[in-house]
């Protein structure tokens, strides 16, 4: 029977000039580090193997020297295709540099690769990238001049536009596990993430490659459980069992039995985000949030949104997900990015993208660096920064509603937060609205036909995506339109004709009280009938209506009142301030209506807003004029002159 264990040194001795190499991992999460150590080592000492290509998904690295920046070496690398460069700036030096051939893909598209090469494709079909830098009719994905090949395409598949991928062998796949037996059977218990490891095996063998997997520790032949392997042993070749110092469980953490879902546990209290713009934003973006929904917060400044979800309460009715596998739990953040806790499940890298691809995120809230008038977000190139794309194509294209959030300009930005709203002490440096993003990483114009939901949440004001650009909306308290935001735009958007003020307790210490806001608990507070029994008044005043469920509560209420009542009712509702979010507004006023032929005598309806009033005059509109109003005594006054009349 085989035995395939072999040293570190005897694995990299596997790999030969001009191979096409694969790596595992997110972040610091499931890197073959000993491995990575033993190539660098070995090129070193021998400056060999030369030339090699490298492919993976998610960014590998420490921002510093682990991970895949072991292998920024010239020489040891001539192409790289990758997902994520952020965190390997060793190697994002020698692509902006020209040194080696270089491009940046969709991590899903690279995850869905793995699985295409390992099932024979020539190569992966997805709309994932139209529009965006990837696109071929842009820039394809390339990073530099040194990139002559072009491996994506565009292709029409049943009267729409696709993008086509091309496949390619992978001679050699660096992975990693927990435990291993003799055979190489690889089980993965003390890993927080499973990523793409299967996958990516089967294409490494089904090219002929060669499999090695590093793994914390040797079990006897036969002591795996079979549902406890996630790589078997017929597609491993080596087996390395690394240092302890070369197998952390995350960049940041040693192990924790919490991220491995050995056990559940008591989330600790976060401490309370200090009240500053970074509050200020995420209270904003999680206004958005989708009760009983399940959603993607990205890296950095939507981190905060988590944190405003936990002190509001409203954890417990979201699922918070992350794109390497996590669904349901409390994710980690930093070098610990890609772990949670308590979750409720962890699947495969491209599962997970196959359910965000397929339009499963109700929302995703992610940061932005530039935006510009048709809405197009760029995160992935600034010069000669090159963060890269990471999953926020797959995500921000597919999901059914995104939010961006970042601050209105950067470097130097200092604003106090105060009760009475925010106050600018020193402008940032760098504007991030303007006339052309460089890189487009989220195409607004794709986003405006497909009439996706897309907001740009700032610290002072808030814009939505509309078919022919950016519209303000929404303005914080003490800032000057001009001065403060126009000023600093290269610019002019649209500016909502109800131009409304951001709510004012985002800026206050005190909690929100988000929760009874979004799960409307306070409905029955909003419906009463008067002493007689005749009229019933209806204060949707600043509700916000977003989904089937929001409308059916609202039905079940007033037929709670209306029912055993015997007649009709007169009926006065406050519009001031509500919001009905459009793909929702149809089942609204069909709610609506059926409640007017059931119970209904005389309605009238009132809104400050002037853009209010004639929307709901065209939603409710039917055979005769709709009453609405600007004001509650217009509408009383209407009321009482009506029934005089009759």
């Amino acid at each position: 029977m085989p035995n395939k264990r072999i040293s570190a040194a005897a694995a990299a001795d596997l790999i030969r000039d001009g191979d096409t190499v694969t790596t595992s991992g997110f972040v610091g999460i499931g890197v073959p580090e000993e491995l990575l150590v033993a190539l660098e080592t070995r090129f070193a000492e021998t400056a060999a193997p030369r030339d090699l290509t490298l492919l993976f998904a998610a960014g590998q690295g420490d921002g510093k020297t682990r991970g895949l920046n072991r292998l920024g070496q010239e020489g040891l690398l001539s192409k790289v295709v990758g997902g994520h460069w952020g965190l390997i700036p060793k190697v994002a030096a020698l692509a902006t540099a020209g040194k080696i051939a270089a491009y940046n893909l969709p991590q899903g598209v690279i995850s869905h690769l793995y699985r295409d090469i390992a099932a024979g494709r020539p190569g992966t079909l997805t709309r994932v990238g139209l529009g965006t830098f990837v696109d071929p009719r842009l820039q394809g994905g390339k990073i530099n001049d040194a990139t002559p090949e072009d491996i994506v395409s565009v292709m029409e598949i049943g009267g729409a536009e696709h993008l086509f991928y091309k496949a390619m062998p992978i001679h050699v796949a660096l992975l990693r596990g927990t435990s291993a037996d003799p055979e190489g059977n690889i089980s993965m218990e003390r890993e927080a993430l499973v990523i793409d490891n299967l996958a990516q095996a089967m294409a490494a063998k089904n090219s002929g490659g060669v499999v090695i997997v590093q793994v914390e520790q040797m079990v006897a032949r036969g002591g795996l459980n079979a549902r406890d392997v996630v790589i078997p042993g017929a597609l491993v070749d080596a087996v390395v069992v690394a240092a302890p110092e070369n197998h952390h469980q995350t960049f940041a953490t040693p192990y924790s039995h919490a991220f491995s879902g050995q056990f559940r546990v008591e989330a600790d209290a976060a401490p309370e985000m200090p009240l500053t713009v970074r509050k200020v934003i995420a209270r904003r973006a999680a206004f958005e949030l989708p009760i009983n929904g399940v959603v993607n917060l990205g890296i950095g400044m939507p981190e905060g949104v988590a944190a405003v979800a936990g002190e509001e309460r409203l954890l417990p009715h979201l699922t918070l997900t992350a794109e390497p596998g996590v669904i349901g739990g409390q994710p980690a953040s930093g070098l610990d990015f890609g772990a949670a806790i308590n979750t409720d499940a962890i699947v495969p890298q491209g599962a997970q993208f196959d359910f965000y691809d397929g339009g499963g995120l109700d929302i995703a809230v992610l940061g932005m660096a530039e935006v510009d008038q048709q809405g197009n977000v760029n995160v992935s190139r600034f010069g000669p920064k090159l963060a890269g794309a990471g999953g926020f194509i797959n995500i921000s294209q597919n999901a059914r509603a995104v939010v961006f959030a970042g601050t209105f300009t950067s470097v130097g930005l200092d604003i106090s937060v105060g009760d009475d709203g925010l106050a600018l002490r020193s402008e940032g440096r760098v504007a991030k609205f303007v006339e052309r993003v460089e890189q487009v990483t989220f195409s607004g114009p794709l986003a405006a036909a497909a009439r996706k939901p897309v907001l740009y949440v700032t610290e002072r004001a808030v814009f939505r995506l509309r078919g022919d650009g950016l519209e303000l909306i929404e303005i914080a308290p003490g800032m000057d339109l001009e001065r403060d935001i126009l000023g600093h735009m290269a610019f002019r958007p649209h500016i909502a004709p109800d131009l409304a003020q951001m709510d004012g307790r985002i800026f206050r210490a005190d909690p929100m009280e988000l929760r009874v806001d979004l799960l409307h608990l306070d409905l029955d507070d909003r419906m009463a009938l008067s002493p007689d029994r005749k009229q019933l008044f209806l204060n949707f005043e600043k509700m916000r209506v977003r989904g089937a469920t929001e409308v059916a509560r609202v039905r079940e209420r007033v037929e709670a009142l209306c029912a055993p009542l015997g007649h009709r009712v007169d009926v006065i509702v406050n519009y001031d301030g509500a919001r009905i979010d459009e793909d929702i507004q149809e089942a609204w006023v069909a709610m609506v209506h059926g409640l007017e032929d059931r119970y209904y005598g005389t309605v009238t309806r009132y809104s400050g807003s002037a853009f209010m009033r004639m929307k709901l005059g065209d939603a409710f509109a039917r055979e005769v004029r709709p009453h609405v109003f600007e004001t509650a005594a217009e509408a009383r006054a209407f009321l009482s002159g009506a029934k005089a009349s009759l």
